[in-house]
């Protein structure tokens, strides 16, 4: 009878541009020690320039590699049927003057729209009139009420994000989070429906 090896596909991975892909960097194998060795180190083909950042590898290809090899080997897929590989040596590094400009432009997007709503809703008036019922005295500038209104308005962001640049204060998602997460699944439907490009290769080599 034989031995059945079950591999199931990495959804994401990255490696190197010119890379050998090797079946361990792209699936992971449940066999007979030995076996589950050899069938690791198994090159399927190699990252080419012309792949340029990304290549989807359906399993379909895979499994009919290692059939060609290991004729006598049952091979399953379970989980993905796909696996994304993304090349890290395509992306370019960042443009420290362009990142500088667009942190800049979403600073003071980010505090005229808070402006603006503070002005929609007359928030001055409010701490005003706040003022007026707790003291009893006319006061335009109510400080004791802004600063800690403003401060608190910068802590509930960082809550709300749940981040302090790389700190999380809790092992909740975050809405951004939850919403990046979407937005990846996403992206990642579309390249496998779109930009398969093994199906322009005739076989793995």
């Amino acid at each position: 009878m034989a031995p059945i090896v079950y591999v199931r596909m990495k959804k994401n991975v990255e490696l190197g541009c010119m890379q050998k892909v090797r079946l361990k960097d792209i699936a992971h194998i449940s066999a007979d020690p030995k076996l589950k060795r050899e069938l690791e180190e198994t090159s399927l083909f190699k990252i080419s320039k012309s792949d340029r950042d990304v290549v989807v590898v359906d399993s379909f290809l895979v499994v009919d590699h290692l059939n060609g090899q290991y004729n006598s080997i049952e091979f399953q897929i379970i989980g993905p049927a796909q696996t994304i590989i993304r090349v890290k040596d395509y992306k370019k590094s960042p443009n420290l003057l362009l990142v500088s400009a667009v942190w800049l432009l979403l600073f003071i997007g980010t505090a005229m729209t808070i402006m603006n709503f503070h002005y929609d809703v007359s928030m001055q008036e409010v701490q005003q009139k706040l003022h007026y019922l707790l003291t009893g005295d006319e006061n335009e500038f109510p400080l004791w009420i802004q600063i800690p209104y403003s401060l608190g308005l910068g802590i509930g962001m960082l809550l709300f994000f749940n981040h302090w640049f790389t700190k999380r204060f809790n092992e909740e998602p975050s809405p951004l989070e939850v919403e990046i997460f979407n937005y990846q699944q996403d992206l990642d439907h579309y390249l496998i429906h779109h930009e398969n490009k093994l199906n322009d290769r005739e076989h793995l080599d």
